[in-house]
């Protein structure tokens, strides 16, 4: 009799902040499972604990690197579906990152077969939370560290071109969860004042309407809009941070920002 969960790869999203974030069905999956692996490389769960996460499962969780899923291809987890259903679990929705999509191909290819068990995603929490509109959020960017002097071009660009069409700019900020360095909201407005300074086009400045949350999916998130040069000074506590920069407001969107993001009151006055 063929063993059932043979062959399959269930992909579950953690959510956010701590292991009760896990669905009902996720939960299941997990107590179901052979094999759990989990990968905590893309994003920081401040209250989340994996023994708690093993009470609660009844199951062993394997912690892999980032080598496991981009350099080695995932193999360690194909293997694993050969002995009965393997889950690979992931903070926030796990299809967000394109490192888990170019493995759900490749099981595919290899006749393995896939399960995707959403959770909750940054993506949607932030612009939730701080009331901006999701349908005017143009391309995202990372903003990465400023390494030696140097850094990308590339968020200056994307926030030009996305207010040039009136849209937000999502800024993730960059992570190294091996040396547990994660940018700041504050630090990010630094790298791009610093690239405003380099290019000198006016789409980054000190009245530049920027919103910074903290702690998204937490019992206590942190939401503040306001001009770059005053954000810059607030204190957004423990990571992780991200960062949106303003396009085009609807009036619904700034007393959003005002009521809910503590945003200067001028905010309802340039609004559309």
């Amino acid at each position: 009799m063929e063993k059932l969960g043979l062959n399959e790869l269930v992909f579950i999203g953690l959510g956010l902040y701590d292991e009760k974030d896990l669905s009902v069905r996720g939960i299941e999956e997990l107590k179901d499972a052979d094999t759990i692996f989990a990968e905590f490389y893309t994003s920081l769960m401040p209250g989340f604990s994996i023994q708690k996460l093993e009470a609660m499962i009844g199951k062993q969780v394997n912690v892999i690197s980032r080598r496991v899923l981009e350099e080695e291809d995932g193999k360690q987890l194909f293997e694993a579906t050969k002995k009965g259903k393997t889950v690979l679990l992931v903070q926030g929705d796990p299809m967000i990152a394109t490192t888990h999509v170019d493995l759900m191909i490749s099981a595919k290819k290899q006749g393995i077969k896939t399960l995707v068990i959403h959770g909750a995603s940054v993506v949607s929490a932030v612009r939730g939370i701080s009331g901006l509109q999701n349908y005017k959020f143009g391309k995202s960017v990372t903003i990465p560290f400023f390494e030696e002097g140097f850094v990308s071009e590339t968020p200056y660009i994307v926030i030009k071109e996305n207010k040039e069409r009136g849209l937000h700019t999502m800024c993730y900020l960059d992570i190294q969860a091996n040396k547990k360095k994660y940018l700041t909201i504050n630090t990010a407005l630094k790298t791009l004042l610093e690239l405003e300074k380099q290019k000198k086009e006016q789409v980054i400045t000190k009245k530049t309407m920027v919103v910074g949350v903290a702690s998204a999916g937490s019992p206590k998130p942190v939401v503040k809009a306001g001009y770059i040069k005053d954000v810059i000074k607030f204190d957004f506590g423990a990571p992780p941070h991200t960062l949106v920069v303003v396009g085009k407001l609807h009036f619904m969107e700034a007393e959003a920002l005002y009521v809910l993001g503590d945003a200067p009151k001028e905010v309802l006055e340039i609004a559309e």
